[in-house]
């Protein structure tokens, strides 16, 4: 992405943050980075899981190490 996209990106997540609060009368409260990497995690596994499916191909998920 380049510096403008970012900026753009930047400005509109603070916009959408500001009228929320404004509307529903809420303070912000910041979900965390745990948050936001578990939706990067969900994320890439459904577009993997897309893109094997188009692939004629399955994903199959590993043991969990403990």
């Amino acid at each position: 992405m380049d510096k403008g996209k970012a900026v753009t990106a930047a400005a509109h997540k603070l916009a959408r943050l500001i009228y929320a609060m404004l509307s529903k009368g809420e303070e912000y409260t910041d979900a965390g980075q745990d948050y936001f990497e578990e939706r990067y995690r969900e994320r890439v596994l459904r577009n993997l899981t897309e893109r094997a499916k188009k692939l004629g191909m399955q994903i199959i998920p590993a043991a969990q190490p403990a």
